[in-house]
């Protein structure tokens, strides 16, 4: 009884934490959608970024919620492959798109006269769509290779979602060693993309603290600030879960790692860019207010 009381309380916390995400990310993807005074570079790319946080969210969390309801940890080998294809694709397009937002604000900071030369609708359409095609590309090697390997140490691994470090562990092939250069080069150009960040921000600040006006420091604190901390939570989380060493390794931990790298970014994302974004919050606002105003519309309608 104990156990099944365990099951269902994992079962709605994780509901709890999903919903709590696709409210957050659905509010931002159509209050930017919707709002003409929102379709800028900076409002583009964070709709891409909650479209992408929907779906990694949705790659992980209802299996692992079907797995708790019905007392079970199984999937099928296919299923197993798709869900770390979409993973892998939404989690490296993501990584991406962060990339793509860094240069955003470094743009909006330090090259304000040639923002609407750099940042044109073509330009932001061209960098989104090379962010979700480097994604794909991303993933379809790794899950081609991964599952190319004989697997020959059973078929359970310690973790809530079919992960690469874990199907590894099964291989009894030399054969892995491929897929480990793979992520080896993933690594490197994750590194890369790690130090376009790092010196964009550098540029950033140096730039922002160059400001004589209070307020203009504030107002590109603010714009710049969000992205920051939603770099942070997520490169933290991500490469402390794959760049740890095996002696820190344990089941608890890597749970525990893979929750925090794969579930609280899309669901804090949100409320990270929202707090102190007060266009931002005026556009929630608007499309809450019009769906009580919809939804009570219905009512009249069906109490006719």
């Amino acid at each position: 009884m104990d156990g099944q009381g365990d099951k269902l309380l994992h079962f709605w916390l994780l509901l709890g934490i999903y919903l709590a995400a696709l409210l957050g990310n659905g509010l931002i993807s159509t209050a930017v959608a919707c709002d003409h005074r929102l379709h800028t570079p900076m409002y583009f790319f964070l709709l891409n970024l909650a479209l992408l946080d929907l779906g990694c969210i949705s790659t992980t969390l209802p299996k692992a919620m079907a797995n708790a309801l019905w007392h079970t940890r199984h999937i099928s080998y296919a299923g197993c492959a798709a869900q770390l294809f979409f993973f892998f694709f939404l989690f490296s397009a993501e990584y991406s798109l962060l990339t793509i937002m860094s240069y955003d604000c470094y743009v909006a900071i330090c090259k304000p006269l040639h923002y609407g030369t750099l940042l044109g609708s073509r330009a932001c359409a061209t960098m989104a769509a090379a962010a979700w095609s480097t994604g794909v590309l991303n993933s379809l090697l790794h899950t081609a290779s991964t599952f190319s390997l004989p697997l020959c140490q059973g078929n359970a691994i310690n973790q809530f979602f079919c992960e690469i470090p874990h199907i590894l562990k099964l291989s009894c092939s030399d054969a892995y060693l491929r897929e480990i250069w793979i992520l080896g080069v993933s690594a490197s150009l994750a590194s890369g993309c790690f130090v376009f960040i790092l010196f964009s921000y550098v540029q950033i600040f140096r730039a922002v603290l160059r400001m004589p006006s209070e307020q203009g420091r504030h107002k590109a604190f603010s714009t710049c600030l969000p992205h920051l901390a939603v770099v942070t939570l997520f490169l933290s989380t991500a490469f402390f879960a794959t760049l740890r060493p095996p002696s820190l390794s344990s089941q608890a931990l890597d749970l525990t790692m893979a929750v925090l790298y794969s579930v609280v970014p899309p669901t804090l994302n949100p409320l990270i860019y929202s707090m102190r974004n007060q266009e931002l919050k005026d556009a929630v606002r608007k499309v809450i207010s019009w769906t009580h105003f919809s939804r009570d519309k219905l009512l009249i309608c069906l109490y006719k």
